[in-house]
């Protein structure tokens, strides 16, 4: 059995696809010299800085072209191609990725989404030149409570508005051209009191600002993170993006974007971090063998690889779903956001055991697993909390029920959702919704699939699988329906938080079972063997309390040496299993 035929990677020189050229460009991470390799990685991490050549790469590589959407001018046509682009920046190093590329999606994406024709127009020409656009959403003081946030853009008495207030850390701030600023533009109470506005920060009145030094961070050390506070600052009332007062709105919206593409991206995090303490264990000398040679360092292995699978079949089924069922996105974004980041940091800080007493050493492979692990943690937390994603689920749970898991039948997504590669409709920004009007046709997917016979050369074991899953849905569909109005707000008691876990676990195996039964039928490539399903099915429900167990010795050991064939053939262990130089 094997998941993948090294001898049918693709090669990055003959291939146009941006990722490949990427990874070319970035070259062997391990050659001296590199100027973009893991000691320059390193050595801008021990300064505090951005590795300038990183930078300049990017330059050349246009990576801002993939932030704008294909209609002004941009390679942006849907998460899943920017999820892989930007993959493979946060392999070579994750503040590189953040603070090169993702701060200003986070930041442009409110534009694409609510943006008038000017603004949109404007923002691209200034990706496209090369500028950045910092995303000042949050505040310290309330987080992601963004409801509360204090600065404020009150009309003055020349028809403009004047900006009052701070945001305190903001990637890319003191250095981007463009600003998107989340502020309170009425006093009054309520969801409609808040609105985003994107300012060109050279028309800023200078005496108007305070620039705020930058917090000490354990992770991202590099990262420009920077602080702003304004005192009367005159901004023109056209900087406000779409309808004043539905700021909150459309960043629920663009959230159905972000929450799915920036765990996505850390997923290139996990892959050196995997590829790293893979080395570290076969290079490690340990009872007359190394440490690889025990069965307890293959487990580990094996099971930080089993989910990165799950996370990636996840991740990729979910910006799938954002061209073919834009309506329901709000739901898998914030259940992906839910389940993907706390995935990553399990299985970052289980690999560091595998470094023994020598975690504490700068040699070797840990330096660079110890940025590694810095670095997961602001990767993992930034941008939405666990307990925010939860709360955005919590009260779709009732009409879900109703509309869903209770009736008869109802749409499933379609099966070009689940074929990678496969053209998908055009991203329809104006389609993503606030709420998912009580349809999921992911689980409804998985109670279809859990129906269909056994008889076709399905895995028996994975029919299984698929039945118990059903099964979680109906008990699911029960307590979820006893809820109480007063159990589906922020003040809601921990059980019903905890069927919000159960609800991501869930569509987190129906993307799993939906890659398998609408795999090729030519019995090839990487989904060809039902051991990844099992394996990630079976941590899923390690990581959503169904169980604890390790992973079962035949699938360990199968992982394990599929691990260690991408490492020799030098491909990535997500599914697309590209070649790389990481």
């Amino acid at each position: 059995m094997t998941l993948v035929d090294p001898a049918g990677a693709t090669s990055p020189a003959a291939s146009p696809d941006p990722i490949d050229r990427l990874e070319a460009l970035f070259g062997d991470a391990g050659a001296a010299g590199n100027p973009v390799g893991r000691e320059a990685v390193l050595a801008a991490d021990a300064d505090g800085s951005m590795l300038a050549a990183g930078e300049d790469l990017l330059d050349a590589f246009g990576l801002n072209a993939h932030f704008v959407p294909e209609a002004l001018g941009g390679r942006f046509a849907g998460p899943e191609e920017l999820i892989g682009v930007m993959r493979a920046v946060y392999r070579r190093d994750p503040a590189l990725g953040l603070g090169y590329g993702a701060g200003s999606f986070m930041a442009a994406v409110n534009v694409w989404t609510s943006g008038s024709a000017e603004q949109q127009s404007w923002l691209a020409g200034h990706l496209l030149s090369g500028g950045r656009v910092a995303c000042g959403y949050h505040e310290l003081a309330h987080g992601n409570d963004f409801a509360r946030a204090e600065l404020t853009a009150l009309p003055g008495p020349d028809g403009q508005l004047l900006v009052n207030g701070r945001k305190e850390v903001v990637a890319n701030l003191a250095r981007a051209g463009a600003v998107v600023l989340f502020a309170r533009t009425d006093a009054a109470a309520g969801s409609r009191s808040h609105s985003q506005l994107l300012l060109e920060t050279a028309r800023l009145a200078s005496d108007t600002l305070t620039r705020l030094p930058r917090f000490a961070t354990v992770g991202m050390r590099g990262v420009p993170l920077g602080g702003i506070e304004f005192t009367d600052c005159p901004v023109p009332a056209d900087a406000v993006v779409g309808t004043p007062g539905h700021g909150l709105e459309t960043a629920q919206r663009s959230f159905q974007l972000t929450r799915i593409a920036l765990p996505g991206m850390t997923l290139g995090l996990l892959d050196t971090a995997l590829r790293t303490a893979l080395r570290g264990a076969l290079g490690r000398r340990l009872y007359a063998g190394t440490a690889a040679d025990l069965s307890l360092s293959r487990t580990v292995l094996a099971e930080a690889f089993a989910d990165l699978l799950l996370a990636d079949a996840f991740v990729t089924v979910a910006a799938r779903a954002a061209h073919t069922a834009p309506g329901q996105s709000t739901v898998y974004a914030s259940a992906v956001k839910l389940l993907v980041p706390a995935l990553v940091m399990g299985a970052v800080s289980r690999l560091s055991e595998l470094l023994g007493s020598q975690f504490y050493l700068r040699a070797a492979e840990q330096p660079l697993f110890q940025k590694l692990q810095r670095d997961v943690l602001p990767s993992a937390f930034g941008h939405a909390s666990r307990v925010s994603c939860q709360a955005a689920l919590l009260p779709q749970l009732p009409l879900t029920v109703r509309r869903t898991w209770s009736a008869e039948d109802g749409p499933a997504l379609p099966p070009t959702t689940f074929r990678p590669g496969e053209p998908l409709p055009p991203l329809d920004f104006g389609a993503l919704k606030v709420t998912a009007g009580g349809r999921d046709p992911l689980s409804r997917s998985l109670l279809q699939g859990a129906e269909r016979p056994t008889g076709r050369g399905e895995d028996a074991e994975l029919a299984a699988r698929a039945s118990q899953y059903a099964t979680e849905i109906r008990a699911l569909s029960a307590e979820a329906a006893r809820l109480t109005p007063d159990q589906l707000g922020p003040a809601a008691p921990p059980h019903a938080f905890d069927l919000t876990t159960r609800w991501a676990g869930v569509l987190a195996a129906a993307a799993c079972l939906g890659l398998w039964w609408e795999r090729p039928g030519d019995g090839q490539g990487p989904g060809a063997e039902p051991a990844w399903v099992l394996a990630a099915l079976h941590r899923l429900g390690v990581h959503t309390g169904r169980h604890h167990d390790p992973l079962p010795e035949p699938l360990s050991e199968f992982l394990y040496a599929e691990l260690l064939r991408r490492h020799d053939a030098g491909l990535t262990f997500d599914h697309a299993r590209r070649p790389t130089g990481a």
